[in-house]
């Protein structure tokens, strides 16, 4: 039996907005403290993740911050040919900023405005909720650029995102503004219904979590956008219990899913040992879970 339109409706509901807001102002002011010892660099403090994309439901907390530095950064020339490569090398030195030096003072910053709510995470820095301020993530980083051509005369095109490194020591590279844009492009082609069939999707994560059919972590919100990102805007009409039925069948029909993207682009979606891709296997249990819960639900 199908899930009802009623509880499809009450699913895709925004989380809070207000309190969110307000972390995110009070964060900002906090980075950019004119007294920090990475004042007067090229800084931008901008919002990622659920809030900042605007599919955050009543279950998620944290609100999702990116300080990034352009004094330098982190670059991937893969697709560079040997002259490209030559040419690039020629151009720039490299940088002399430290990416270790920045977090600290990063940290440093977040400590003297919040005291012991701030610790050090594996991806981010973590401020603990305090009063109306909500729990939030911040993101020290760099900026990257995945370079697709590199030409004489300066003549460089490139996929600019951030990069960053866990507390082991592995460099993430991502675009979060990409990802960010292309949602907002999405949800404008299919009638403003995106965004709410994004937050269905999270609260039927959360439903088979609490089932304990998923574990926590198998479904992160961002693949969850991804994978949705890639279904077909005719599929998202006016009735909710329409959609996710469309959209529960199509991914059902479409067995080769190698080539979906994720909403940035820029990487495919399911790739196994990636740190930025979903993993085959929590790819394939989540639609399969969305899929027995949709036809089990009573």
């Amino acid at each position: 039996m199908a899930i009802s339109e009623a509880q499809l409706e009450t699913w895709s509901h925004q989380g809070a907005v207000q309190t969110s807001r307000d972390t995110y102002a009070t964060i900002k002011r906090a980075l950019e403290n004119p007294k920090a010892r990475y004042a007067g660099r090229n800084l931008e403090v901008f919002l990622q993740g659920s809030y900042g994309n605007d599919t955050n439901i009543y279950a998620e907390s944290d609100v999702d911050i990116v300080i990034c530095c352009s004094d330098a950064f982190y670059h991937n020339l893969e697709k560079l040919s040997v002259e490209q490569l030559t040419a690039f090398h020629s151009h720039f030195n490299n940088g002399s900023y430290d990416y270790t030096e920045f977090k600290t003072a990063v940290r440093d910053a977040l400590v003297e405005a919040f005291g012991t709510s701030v610790t050090v995470g594996k991806k981010a820095l973590k401020i603990a909720a305090s009063g109306a301020r909500r729990s939030a993530d911040v993101v020290p980083a760099f900026q990257h650029r995945r370079y697709y051509s590199f030409g004489p005369n300066d003549q460089q095109n490139f996929y600019k995102g951030v990069s960053f490194f866990t507390s082991d020591n592995q460099r993430i590279d991502n675009f979060p503004k990409y990802h960010s844009d292309n949602l907002t492009t999405k949800h404008q082609a299919t009638g403003s219904r995106f965004k709410a069939i994004i937050r269905t999707f999270k609260n039927i994560r959360s439903k088979l979590v609490d089932l304990n059919r998923l574990k926590s972590g198998d479904a992160p919100s961002y693949f969850i956008e991804g994978l949705l990102y890639n279904v077909p805007n005719e599929l998202f009409v006016s009735n909710k219990n329409t959609t996710v039925y469309n959209i529960l069948k199509w991914l059902h029909d479409t067995a080769d899913r190698t080539e979906f993207e994720c909403a940035n682009d820029v990487y495919y979606l399911v790739r196994d040992n990636s740190p930025v891709c979903w993993s085959n296997a929590n790819s394939e249990k989540f639609i399969r879970e969305a899929i027995s819960l949709w036809n089990e639900w009573k």
